[in-house]
Order: structure tokens, then C-alpha cells, then sequence
């Protein structure tokens, strides 16, 4: 149960950490289907296994898990709610390069620089949704057109190279970014982030693999269960609406702020 699992790709993690990380990425995955965010959860319960012995490999074998759930959960939104794809489509297509190029420099870049930027923009994000009742839970749609779409493509650029960073609350930024600035409800906005974060995870992927940095063997049991709880996750949202989503955007919001100041305690 706790001598080290001696199978190629798990990174020498022993059984128990293994079940560990399993139930996070299930529970990582409804929360992310949800409003994103699941990374709050799922990062760092790897980090504290450490597979690999590298944060590298913890960040990279995310990432694979996430492209898994957010995958089926986009599926599930897409059956259900009405998405304009061309916008989206040119979302994500700003979003896959830029994601790239932060993953090609997340290695770079000192980690505390990163926290308190981080810091900064979730209690502004948290602040704003939670003195504005009524914030997300209809659409207000601030540009038509050739407006919205390159509102969406300058979006979809800024949170992929960010995503490719690595630093948690990404999903959340995005959600809040799609209610805040295009003008959609939360559920809608959810739905398009699943699809957008499908390129954002692509990307980071395309420098991790040929570096050699995913574990896929823990990679793919992760993904399992992070598809199955992305799957609960955005039925749930479908069935409860924008109201339920907008509730679980600010929990998830204040869980990131408590993260990211304990983060910065201990540095």
C-alpha cells in the first residue's frame, strides 16, 4: 500500500497516493466541468505526491488529465447548449499558440512574480461577481458581430499563453472573462471555456511531450476519473443553470484566494 507502484509511467508513487490522486482528478473534474477551476484541486495533490520527483512532471501530466475531462465535458455542454462556433473555434484558435508559448517560458518565470499578480486579479474577479447579484446570470451581450469576435480571439490568446504558465484559477479567468467582457450568462460562458481550455491543454502539450515530461501511465488513470467527474460536472450545471453556476464561480474564486495567499505565506 505504500512501497512505491514499480510501473513505467507512474513516477514511483506508491499505491496509496496513487488512490489519492485518483479521487482528486474525479473531484477536480465536476469542479472544472462546473466553472473551472479545477486545477485548485488537482495541481497541488500532485505536487504534494510529486510523481517524478520534478514539479515539471506534475505540471505536464495535468495537463493531459485536463485535456481528458474538459473534453467530455465539452461534449456534454455542446449537446445541450447552443454555442455560436465560429467565435469559438476562433477563440481557441488564439488560444492553442499562445498556450504554447507560456508553457515554453513557465519554466523561466519565478513562481511568487506569479502568486501575487494571481492574488491581485481573483479579488478583484471575486469582489466584482459578488456585489453584482445579478452578474452572470443573464446574457447581456456587449458586441455583435465582427466586435465580439475579436474580443473573444484577444481573450482567448491572453488566457492561453497564461494557462501555458501553469498558475492556477485559469478556467475562472476565463468563465469571468466571457461574462464580464463578451456579456454571456455563466452557463454559456462554462460551455465555451470547456472548448476553449481544450486548446489551452493541447498547447501546453505540444512542448511537454516532446520534452519527455508527461507521466502518461498516471496520466491515463487520472484522466479516467477526471473524465468521469467532468461528465457529473457539467450535467449538474446543465440541470441547475446559470444561478448555481455563478454560486459555485465564487466558492471557487475564494478557494483560489485562500491557495494563493498560503502559497505566498510559506514562500
Amino acid at each position: 500500500m505504500w512501497s512505491p507502484v514499480d510501473w513505467p509511467g507512474f513516477g514511483d508513487i506508491a499505491l496509496a497516493a496513487l488512490l489519492f490522486l485518483c479521487v482528486t482528478a474525479f473531484v477536480a473534474g465536476a469542479v472544472d466541468a462546473i466553472v473551472g477551476g479545477g486545477g485548485l484541486l488537482q495541481l497541488p495533490a500532485m505536487l504534494l505526491v510529486n510523481p517524478g520527483g520534478a514539479v515539471v512532471y506534475s505540471l505536464a501530466t495535468s495537463k493531459l488529465v485536463g485535456l481528458v475531462g474538459t473534453s467530455a465535458a465539452a461534449v456534454t455542454f455542446a449537446r445541450r447548449t447552443p454555442l455560436d462556433w465560429r467565435a469559438v473555434g476562433q477563440m481557441a484558435a488564439t488560444t492553442f499558440p499562445a498556450s504554447v508559448a507560456g508553457a515554453a517560458v513557465a519554466s523561466a518565470l519565478p513562481a511568487s512574480a506569479l502568486n501575487v499578480v494571481v492574488l491581485c486579479a481573483l479579488v478583484v474577479v471575486g469582489l466584482y461577481t459578488w456585489r453584482k447579484p445579478e452578474f452572470g446570470v443573464e446574457e447581456d451581450r456587449r458586441f455583435t458581430g465582427r466586435g465580439e469576435l475579436l474580443a473573444m480571439a484577444a481573450g482567448g490568446a491572453a488566457i492561453g499563453f497564461w494557462d501555458g504558465l501553469g498558475p492556477p484559477g485559469t478556467g475562472s479567468f476565463l468563465v469571468f472573462l466571457l461574462v464580464g467582457v463578451v456579456g454571456y450568462a455563466f452557463l454559456r460562458a462554462s460551455a465555451v471555456a470547456k472548448v476553449v481550455n481544450i486548446a489551452a491543454n493541447l498547447g501546453a502539450l505540444v512542448f511537454f511531450v516532446p520534452a519527455g515530461k508527461v507521466l502518461w501511465g498516471l496520466g491515463a488513470v487520472m484522466a479516467v476519473c477526471n473524465l468521469a467527474g467532468g461528465i457529473l460536472g457539467a450535467s449538474v450545471a446543465m440541470r441547475r443553470g446559470s444561478a448555481f453556476v455563478r454560486k459555485v464561480f465564487l466558492a471557487v474564486v475564494s478557494g483560489l484566494i485562500v491557495s494563493v495567499v498560503w502559497k505566498l505565506s510559506v514562500a
